[in-house]
């Protein structure tokens, strides 16, 4: 790893055809341009990961006020849902993220919502004693 970082890095960053000037830019050849797409990349990458790690509106499941709940019951207080468990069959899925439109039971949103956020979350299972 050492040898990586001291010597090959370095031998490769400085074989790249970087101008001198700006004009230099549009003297490059088409081998020169692909020649510094592998370092874009990498350094897009690493951009893009800290812009969204350190920046709170690249986070496009939260808001500005760090609400959860978008859309269910607004007018309310507090949502609170109770339910009788001898109402319950053999099982019910309940909703923990918010997204459910079959609120307060889970129909599965919060798989794009984990797509979309890197979250890990997913229903409450009850499950009734035989």
């Amino acid at each position: 790893m050492a040898g990586l970082i001291k010597t090959t890095l370095p031998n490769y960053l400085s074989g790249l055809p970087i101008p001198d000037t700006f004009t230099g830019w549009f003297k490059l050849s088409f081998t020169d341009w692909l020649s510094l797409v592998p370092p874009a990349a990498v350094a897009a990458g690493l951009g893009y990961t800290f812009y969204l790690a350190y920046c709170p509106e690249a986070r496009k499941g939260c808001t500005a006020s760090g609400r959860c709940n978008q859309s269910v019951r607004k007018s309310e207080a507090k949502v609170v849902d109770t339910i009788d468990v001898e109402d319950i069959a053999e099982k019910a899925a309940f909703c923990r993220c918010w997204k459910s439109k079959n609120w307060p039971y889970c129909d599965g949103s919060h798989g794009e919502h984990n797509k979309k956020t890197g979250d890990n979350v997913g229903p409450v299972v009850i499950k009734r004693r035989s």
